[in-house]
């Protein structure tokens, strides 16, 4: 009786064990299966036939505004300041005498050069007689000269006058100070007072060097800012610098903007436009342009004989939902999957629907 118990459990085991290899061998069968039905699993795309569009091509640079014009207006030797006839923030004319030095010394000078030319109005007459040798008539007329020409230099360092039209941006001393020389101001130049010509303004951009035969004087710009948010200021190109920067590999260009409402200030941030023509490129939907997770990598799937093929491209410029993409690999007329290309992988087996 125990023997038949004992058979009975065996056969029962024996059972169960043969029932869950075939299950298992089913699952994997399954498994392996399922795995290569996806592997061939043929995915509907749309593409679009790629060909290159002419675009308006522009860049745009950072700039910080400048002054058209600014002089840090000093004698060109130390004295007393006697009047200064301006404060900051106003506006002068060219010539307007804006400050007064000590005349002592120029005054001395007249003197000296009233009486040199008095003696040379006699040497004239006494040459003609030969009352004097032509000798003496040179070295007169030489010391005349020599103190005119000290008394210019000295009526040019007394009188300090604007050299053009602007505003009074800086005054560094008051009446009766001492004038030193030394350097005063942020810029490490001696001043007294610091004129700009803020009208028109200037911006200097730098452009990198793959533009250079295209960027021309005279080249129309626009500038926007962000106190302005809402306006556009038209500019041109006003200097091309000659030389290239080595180690950037850009050159400076000057622009000139006109500012008559002075809404402009120097050392505004602006962004500059400019406007390079017309070029074509490849210009493709933005949604068709995908990016490797964790990196900044963009690329694109095309459309070959039945298959996803994966290739990298740099962006170019944006223009609303469409992007400019470049890549040695894609040429005119490659077929580029626009719709169904966010699962796949290079080689994977494609369908084109409607």
């Amino acid at each position: 009786m125990k023997t038949r118990n004992l058979l009975a459990v065996l056969l029962i085991i024996s059972a169960g064990m043969i029932f869950t290899s075939c299950g298992s061998s089913d699952a994997k069968n399954k498994s392996t299966d399922s795995g290569i039905n996806d592997a061939n699993r043929v995915r509907p795309v749309k593409i679009m036939e790629l060909s290159e569009e002419v675009v308006s091509r522009d860049v745009e640079y950072p700039a910080n505004l400048t002054a058209n014009e600014e002089v840090y207006l000093a004698p060109s030797t130390p004295g007393r300041i006697i009047r200064i006839n301006a404060e900051i923030g106003d506006k002068v004319r060219a010539g307007q005498l804006l400050v007064q030095m000590d005349p002592t010394q120029l005054n001395t000078t007249e003197l000296q050069l009233i009486s040199l030319e008095k003696d040379m109005q006699r040497f004239d007459t006494l040459i003609q007689y030969g009352g004097v040798s032509q000798q003496q008539y040179d070295q007169m007329k030489t010391q005349v000269d020599v103190t005119r020409a000290n008394y210019e230099l000295l009526a040019t360092n007394t009188n300090l006058s604007a050299p053009f039209s602007g505003t009074i941006t800086g005054k560094y001393f008051e009446n009766g100070e001492l004038y030193s020389g030394s350097p005063n101001t942020q810029a490490g130049k001696a001043a007294i007072v610091v004129l700009q010509q803020t009208s028109p303004i200037k911006a200097i951009i730098s452009v990198s060097e793959k533009y250079y035969p295209v960027v021309k004087a005279g080249m129309p710009v626009s500038l926007t800012t962000e106190i302005y948010p809402d306006q556009i200021f038209e500019g041109k190109i006003s200097l091309v610098h000659p030389t290239i920067n080595s180690a950037t590999k850009t050159f400076n260009v000057e622009i000139q903007v006109p500012n008559a409402s002075e809404l402009l200030r120097p050392g505004m941030y602006a962004k500059v436009n400019l406007e390079l023509g017309q070029e074509s490129a490849l210009v493709v939907p933005s949604t068709a342009v995908l990016q490797q997770l964790g990196t900044n990598i963009r690329y694109v799937f095309l459309y070959e004989n039945g298959s996803a093929k994966k290739v990298i491209v740099k962006l170019g410029k944006r223009f609303d939902d469409k992007i400019e993409i470049i890549s040695d690999q894609i040429k005119g007329n490659d077929k580029l999957i626009i719709a169904g290309h966010t699962n796949l992988d290079n080689g994977s087996k494609v369908e084109v629907t409607e």
